[in-house]
């Protein structure tokens, strides 16, 4: 990637993202971020420069400057993509740390962060602006959708299906061939042995749903 990334939102996720692009030799240009108190102050050495639809900046992005989204509130996050999409006409760029392990056969979409330490199974497909944090092994032939944010050493075997909007806590093991429905929460150090029906929150070992 030859231009300088601008992020979105000056956060821990930020911070991670701006080491992930600087671990590929990649210039942050700037974070936007709607907390006033955040502008014009430095995150790591690199500038806030204004808020999220600060129209100033936003006019770089798809000439100048690329665009990442480092916000883990899921309908914030989609809202940023989505205004990407209308407005710049762009989509964000992938966040791919230098340690991480990707298969050559695997394929990956728009706008992802895979941390540090991260594996990635040959024949896997990842969808779009998903968060896959430090020491994630996805195994082989599996189907991650969109939005969907897997925890800290999550362990995903072969062929399992996540489908979007997820959410994987830290430490949970999915064994081979489950499919985790659309929307549904799997709490941290879960170990998945079925299918998780989409919406629904599970936990424990063997996971088993939460009643709200």
């Amino acid at each position: 990637m030859e231009n300088p990334v601008i992020i979105f939102g000056a956060n821990a996720l930020g911070r991670v993202a701006k080491e992930i692009f600087e671990s590929n030799g990649v210039v942050v240009y700037g974070f936007l971020d709607d907390d006033a108190k955040k502008h014009k102050t430095e995150v790591d050495e690199v500038v806030v420069l204004g808020s999220l639809d600060d129209d100033g900046f936003l006019k770089l992005i798809g000439k100048k400057c690329e665009a990442f989204v480092a916000v883990d509130d899921m309908k914030l996050r989609r809202g940023l993509v989505e205004m990407l999409h209308e407005v710049r006409h762009m989509q964000p760029v992938n966040a791919i740390h230098a340690t991480a392990a990707v298969s050559a056969r695997a394929s990956i979409g728009h706008g992802n962060l895979i941390d540090a330490h991260v594996l990635v199974g040959v024949g896997t497909e990842v969808g779009s602006h998903c968060l896959v944090h430090s020491r994630v092994a996805i195994g082989a032939e599996c189907k991650i959708g969109s939005f969907v944010q897997i925890g800290t050493g999550s362990n995903i075997n072969s062929n399992v299906t996540i489908e979007d909007d997820v959410f994987i806590g830290s430490g949970v093991t999915i064994v081979a061939g489950v499919t985790v429905g659309k929307g549904a929460r799997v709490g941290a150090g879960s170990v998945v042995i079925g299918p998780v029906k989409a919406k629904e929150t599970v936990f424990g070992n063997p996971a088993q749903a939460v009643k709200s």
